[in-house]
């Protein structure tokens, strides 16, 4: 688990407004569960998301999300490892393979986490942010996310990651606007599945 703990470039949980934050956050909190459902509930309704808010900076360091108060989904999910491993909770980061629009190709990943829960092994949560027609939320055992599986070339990514995907700190980092992060989404190819038999 201690790569799950790990401050690193990106999730800089030691930062002190980090720190300071995620102490706030825990304060009075009676479980493990509860200060993961604070972290998540802060990063998913008072971080907003750069294209729902058409807000720049980009942010990609989990610091930055917070200072700047607003991220695309993979940034927001920096923000919550970061939060998370500053309280002692393992945290990773997941992604989706989702379609952009109408649910044809072109398609993007779609940034979210997994936090260890005593309770319930890893358990994936989306904080990128509600609005109509997305209503994310924490309610172990059951996952709530953000966006279904539906179109043909979808899918729910299986590995958990200790740090982000490299297509993703580059579309964050080399894209200096909102639009051109839309413009620019990253994406993967999805490995064949060998069939068994």
């Amino acid at each position: 688990m201690k790569k799950y703990l790990a401050a690193t470039e990106y999730i800089d949980w030691k930062h002190p407004e980090v720190l300071t934050k995620a102490s706030g956050l825990s304060a009075g909190a009676d479980s493990i569960n509860d200060v993961a459902r604070r972290c998540f509930e802060f990063v998913r309704d008072d971080i907003k998301h750069s294209w729902d808010y058409q807000l720049n900076p980009v942010t990609c360091r989990a610091s930055d999300v917070l200072l700047a108060g607003t991220g695309y989904c993979y940034a927001k999910s920096h923000l919550l490892a970061a939060l998370l491993r500053a309280n002692n909770i393992p945290a990773a980061l997941c992604y989706q393979r989702l379609t952009i629009t109408d649910n044809t190709p072109p398609f993007c990943l779609h940034g979210l986490n997994a936090v260890y829960l005593p309770d319930y092994g890893w358990y994936r949560l989306d904080a990128r942010g509600n609005k109509p027609g997305v209503a994310a939320e924490f309610c172990p055992p059951v996952e709530q996310l953000a966006f279904p599986i539906i179109a043909d070339g979808e899918a729910d990514l299986p590995e958990i990651w200790d740090s982000p995907l490299p297509e993703v700190v580059q579309a964050l980092t080399k894209n200096h606007s909102f639009q051109q992060v839309a413009d620019n989404l990253p994406d993967i190819e999805l490995l064949p599945f060998a069939r068994e038999g």
